[in-house]
């Protein structure tokens, strides 16, 4: 047990997705994994083990922001020994050609700020992500047929941001999207040399406002969390 998981020795997999959700978590668990069980629930924060086509996964929450990811991303890799780490989450489109519902693949995150930050003090450290996982989660997306988009995503640490110039800056240099906690997953998996990629569905988009509804959301993350599995387990 770690002061934020109530999980066993033993319970955690060492292939670990982590959406925000705590609640996306356990859907996750019910529909991609064969006989989940529960092996956290402290403070609300779920995570489930199973199985999926034989493989052990688990799928734990992680919050909202950068400073939430960072307790789990650390427990789970130095308590737990986790190994390979996916955050399967939402994200808001930046650029005309990327589409609600589609996938983004964030080979880089930048950041404004994140718990690591103070670490590099005036070095600007780029986290990227597994090259491995990155190409594996492409060819997925192919083959399942989702639109896919690869590149660098901006990871927020406001989610009510007031910074129209920034956001045009990003939109100017090729930005994707804007989530909350890829950079800082990016970060700690170079510090502890692990593997980590990020693969977002688009659910709003900052241009045009739309947005998908509550109730479409779990169909369209389905895909999401099919590439992320087959990019863990079937790189070769």
């Amino acid at each position: 047990m770690t002061f934020h998981i109530g999980a066993k020795p033993g319970d955690i997999a060492e292939t670990v997705l982590l959406p925000g959700d705590p609640y996306r978590a356990r859907w996750a668990a019910e529909k991609f994994l064969e006989n989940p069980v529960l092996v956290n629930e402290v403070r609300g924060m779920l995570g489930f083990t199973g199985t999926w086509r034989g493989h052990r996964v688990t799928i734990h929450g992680s919050g909202m922001g950068m400073p939430s990811l960072s307790i789990y991303a650390n427990e789970l890799i130095r308590d737990y020994g986790a190994q390979t780490l996916i955050r399967i989450g939402s994200a808001g489109a930046l650029q005309p050609h990327v589409k609600v519902r589609d996938v983004v693949l964030a080979q880089t995150a930048s950041t404004n700020g994140s718990p690591s930050r103070s670490i590099f003090k005036e070095l600007n450290f780029a986290p990227c992500a597994d090259f491995g996982l990155l190409s594996a989660a492409h060819r997925a997306a192919l083959q399942i047929g989702v639109p896919v988009h690869v590149g660098g995503i901006y990871s927020s640490d406001t989610f009510y941001d007031e910074r129209q110039d920034l956001s045009d800056q990003l939109q100017r240099h090729g930005t994707l999207c804007v989530e909350m906690e890829a950079a800082e997953l990016y970060t700690l998996a170079a510090r502890y040399q692990r593997r980590a990629l990020a693969a977002l569905t688009i659910s709003d988009h900052i241009l045009t406002h739309e947005a998908l509804p509550a109730d479409q959301r779990e169909r369209s993350f389905g895909a999401m969390v099919e590439v992320a599995l087959q990019a863990a387990f079937l790189e070769s």
